[in-house]
């Protein structure tokens, strides 16, 4: 495998959130945004270029599982959360 640059890593992170954020379901969204937020920075100073590879093609594999879910998503309709709900603020 070739060894991925800084952009092509940004890029791939940029790209999952991007997907993630077209998950319908407020619950699925949010987790799958926590866990591609923790995952890049759990290995943010990993050098290994083996490893690297390993994680970057882990991120495509789950960039495709985001975008195939993201899809199905969009066929059916889901109810909406009350914290999803537009104009409902609570100050705590």
């Amino acid at each position: 495998m070739a060894s991925c640059s800084k952009t092509q890593v940004i890029l791939l992170y940029k790209m999952l959130i991007k997907e993630c954020k077209k998950l319908p379901s407020y619950n699925y969204r949010t987790y799958a945004l926590r866990r591609v937020k923790d995952g890049f920075r759990e290995n943010l100073h990993d050098d290994n270029p083996k490893s690297l590879d390993r994680l970057l093609n882990q991120a495509r594999e789950s960039l495709a599982v985001i975008k195939r879910q993201a899809s199905i998503g969009q066929m059916y309709s889901a109810q909406r959360t009350i914290v999803e709900e537009t104009g409902v603020h609570r100050d705590i």
